[in-house]
């Protein structure tokens, strides 16, 4: 997103300390290897270049302890399988990695990941409360917040006065797009993670859950899931979600909304910079930002510690300089992402900088996690297929919520 990956949407990796009494895998750099260093930081591509500068800000302060980056690709899952792979083989050639919110359980679970306890205790005080809980599972925290995201509501100030603060009342408001000849609700429904995204949060804020506070238990037998997943049905059905949304990306409903062709459009912080000075935006002076109607599903990434690493003591002072206001203050300014230090988000400089954060700040402090669940990977698989097939009219919505429940059960039985 805006310099910010687009994918829909990060966990964290650490490692015990012997005196933590806490058990990991033994091999090389394990548990109780809580040593100082060099470290390799590992992190998605870097479209904003601003890691290099951060990095080197550190080394020339721990010129025994210096940080080398290893740049992934841009693909989330390219992304996830190269961590996993890392994992399993035991490796200490990764130390702090960047990970996305929705792998920390699955992460946790597998025992590649250690609470921050004893010597690797993180003060979370100063950060967003719902980065905190992207970070953990278990009552643990496994994860040290590093950039943040929440869904934002763009809209036509020409074309609508107020923004609508419920569900019912942007469909209400409909009425506006069709009296201008325009589409109405644009969002990301094609099937991939972003539908996930926009599922997740209709039916929260219905306030049913996808998955159970224990992390395998599905919960979509509630009638209050029927109750948000129709929202969207209904949508697609009355027209007033049109049926090209079921190809949106983010990209594709950002591209609709900048050539005017909707009056309403749920996506991520970074359209705003773009829809203001891309030379084929059409709203350049008219478009407006609210909090979502419904509760934000949360984006982002964490930092974490390889249980494998071998300079754990080293990582945690990273992870601890990149969460620091200074840090916080730059992956703002110069590369348009979301702190995690709830402070800056009423900071004035920051504010003039990047006009969406108070609204951005609305939309995370309500924001609910997608299913927190060593079982992700099957979870969203499940929700993308039949939600998408509900949407499309292949399906019905009971059926649609039946597979869901199912699949989610086949997905974790036996554990």
């Amino acid at each position: 997103m805006k310099k910010i990956t687009i994918t829909a949407v990060g966990g964290l990796t650490v490692v015990a300390l012997a005196l933590t009494g806490c058990s990991g895998s033994s091999g090389s750099g394990g548990a109780g290897s809580s040593g100082r260093g060099p470290i390799t930081y590992v992190q998605g591509k870097d479209n904003s270049s601003i890691v290099p500068t951060l990095i080197n800000n550190w080394n020339d302060k721990h010129p025994n302890e210096k940080v080398t980056l290893k740049e992934q690709s841009d693909n989330a899952d390219q992304q996830h399988d190269d961590l996993v792979q890392h994992f399993q083989a035991k490796s200490t050639d990764y130390d702090v990695v960047t990970t996305d919110v929705i792998w920390t359980a699955e992460f946790a679970a597998k025992g590649w990941l250690t609470p921050f306890e004893g010597d690797l205790q993180l003060d979370t005080s100063k950060l967003l409360p719902a980065t905190v809980k992207t970070a953990t599972y278990q009552g643990k925290l496994y994860a040290g917040p590093y950039v943040s995201d929440g869904g934002i509501l763009f809209y036509r100030k020409d074309l609508l006065s107020t923004p609508p603060t419920t569900w019912d009342e942007l469909m209400g408001d409909c009425k506006a797009a069709q009296a201008a000849g325009i589409k109405c609700y644009a969002g990301q429904f094609k099937q991939y993670e972003g539908l996930t995204v926009n599922v997740a949060e209709s039916i929260n804020s219905a306030g049913a859950e996808i998955v159970k506070s224990d992390g395998k238990t599905p919960g979509l037998d509630d009638p209050k899931a029927l109750t948000g997943l129709k929202q969207l049905v209904d949508g697609f059905k009355s027209g007033n979600i049109p049926q090209e949304n079921l190809t949106f990306q983010e990209e594709g409903g950002r591209q609709a909304f900048e050539a005017g062709q909707y009056l309403f459009m749920r996506n991520w912080p970074y359209v705003y910079n773009l829809a203001k000075t891309d030379s084929t935006s059409t709203v350049k002076d008219t478009v407006g930002m609210a909090p979502l109607v419904t509760n934000s599903s949360l984006g982002g990434h964490n930092l974490a510690i390889s249980q494998y690493s071998k300079n754990k003591a080293t990582a945690i002072d990273f992870i601890k300089y990149m969460e620091s206001e200074e840090v916080q203050k730059e992956v703002v300014l110069k590369a348009s992402l979301s702190p995690v230090v709830e402070s800056l988000y009423d900071d004035p400089q920051l504010v003039q900088a990047a006009p969406y954060l108070p609204v951005l700040k609305q939309s995370i402090l309500k924001a609910t996690p997608r299913p927190v669940t060593p079982f992700y990977p099957a979870v969203t698989q499940a929700i993308q297929e039949n939600s998408f097939q509900a949407l499309s009219g292949t399906v019905t919505l009971d059926q649609a919520l039946k597979n869901i429940q199912a699949a989610i059960t086949a997905a974790t039985s036996g554990h």
